[in-house]
């Protein structure tokens, strides 16, 4: 089956592949202004948290074309009320509002120049995000590989392919990708509920790939730990606080106390644009908190009463003395993780 890009700028419009169609069919939205991206990114036809900076790029690089305006002043001022729009759709993830306030950057960086070289710096922008976007995946993904060894079962919760990521290789999957290149390694995917992210987008990503795994639901993580069927956990992330805190989808926290538990190693894969140095612990991370409809059913499916009352936060927090090692396209950090805000995000961390 021939997969078209997670997201691409096209002629002055952002094509994305719908996940919530996925695994079943494949189907691209075409969306030709800011809302489009938007409702998009709130719907969960995108997500993912690197995939989401590179989406806000674009939206932001979108409704700049659509901005009437005749003065930099006037152009700056919607500008901001576009960016403020897209930072909004989703409050979790960090890359977006970090993407956001590069292309803010952009557009203050060409005052002077005239609203068409804004508009013009913005798409350029956009599309060097994409670029870094992909760079840091493909070292991610290569700084991970020896955590693993031969014969390891890998338990990885909700989707971290390029589905999540928009480049052509994932964080946490993308590092189980080229571990089994490697050492050849079996993968134990959570289904991830509410919205089955696990049993939907990575059993059909992994399959894609040709590695070997095999779906549970999330409460079995726990007893095949017991059993000795799973040696170590991976997952992404969608923010990761100065202390290594990782808010990450719901169920990642059970899974690290099952872990912990166990006395397995429970690893965090994540570009460092995902670590958020202004937040100094997992407490002040933003939860989401999304629509009751999500657990009550799926799809055309219901299995609960209407008006059943619901609890749906998107995230959980899990404490970084649960976490063993943060894989970065910087390298690999280790407790007490206080070199994560110490270097440049472009710098060489140390690894290990």
């Amino acid at each position: 089956m021939s997969i078209p890009p997670v997201i691409e700028w096209c002629d002055g419009a952002v094509h994305i592949l719908d996940q919530r169609r996925l695994p079943d069919v494949v189907e691209v939205l075409r969306c030709r202004d800011v809302v489009d991206v938007c409702d998009a990114i709130r719907g969960l036809a995108i997500r993912g948290a690197p995939a989401l900076g590179v989406t806000a790029a674009y939206a932001i690089a979108l409704g700049a074309r659509n901005i009437e305006a005749s003065t930099e002043e006037d152009f700056l001022q919607q500008l901001g009320l576009v960016i403020d729009v897209v930072v909004a759709t989703r409050p979790t993830a960090v890359n977006l509002p970090w993407a956001a306030q590069r292309m803010r950057e952009t557009a203050l960086s060409k005052s002077g120049a005239g609203v068409d070289a804004m508009r013009h710096s913005l798409v350029e922008s956009a599309l060097a995000i994409a670029a870094d976007n992909e760079q840091r995946h493909q070292a991610l993904a290569r700084a991970g590989v020896d955590l693993f060894r031969s014969g390891d079962r890998v338990l990885h919760h909700c989707n971290t392919g390029r589905l999540a990521t928009a480049a052509s290789v994932g964080t946490a999957l993308g590092v189980i990708q080229v571990a089994h290149e490697r050492h050849g390694i079996d993968v134990i995917v959570s289904e991830t509920r509410p919205l089955l992210q696990g049993g939907r987008l990575t059993s059909w990503e992994l399959a894609q790939a040709n590695i070997p795994f095999t779906l549970i639901t999330d409460s079995m993580s726990a007893d095949l730990m017991r059993r000795g069927e799973i040696t170590a956990v991976i997952v992404g992330a969608d923010r990761i606080a100065a202390n290594g805190d990782v808010a990450n989808k719901i169920g990642t926290y059970a899974h690290a106390v099952a872990a912990r538990s166990h006395g397995l190693p429970f690893y965090v894969a994540a570009p460092r644009s995902t670590i958020d140095c202004d937040v100094p612990t997992g407490a002040a991370i933003p939860i989401e908190e999304r629509a009751p409809e999500e657990v009550r059913g799926y799809s055309d499916w219901r299995w609960a009463p209407a008006d059943t009352p619901v609890m749906n936060p998107a995230f959980d927090v899990t404490p970084h003395d649960l976490i063993t090692a943060i894989v970065t396209d910087c390298g690999v950090y280790r407790p007490p993780f206080a070199e994560l805000c110490r270097v440049d995000e472009m710098s060489k961390a140390p690894t290990g």
